[in-house]
């Protein structure tokens, strides 16, 4: 089952993620498909930036989105 998920970057204490495509049995670090935005919440405006196309055509073909994304989406 292919999903839509947040990886985690960045250094220690200063998170910073990647919105992804993976495969749901990976791990949250993982190898994944595709990254198609990101998500930086220690921004003071939190600066997410999603490629809606790529988001669009992955649900579409039925990657299942976390709640996260789902949000980070809507808000997008």
């Amino acid at each position: 089952m292919t999903v839509i998920r947040l990886t985690r970057m960045g250094k220690k204490k200063q998170p910073f993620y990647r919105i992804v495509v993976t495969d749901s049995r990976k791990r949250r670090d993982g190898g994944w498909i595709e990254s198609i935005g990101f998500y930086n919440p220690m921004d003071a405006a939190k600066t997410t930036k999603l490629d809606q196309d790529r988001y669009n055509y992955w649900v579409g073909v039925g990657a299942k989105p976390s709640e996260t994304v789902k949000k980070l989406a809507e808000k997008a």
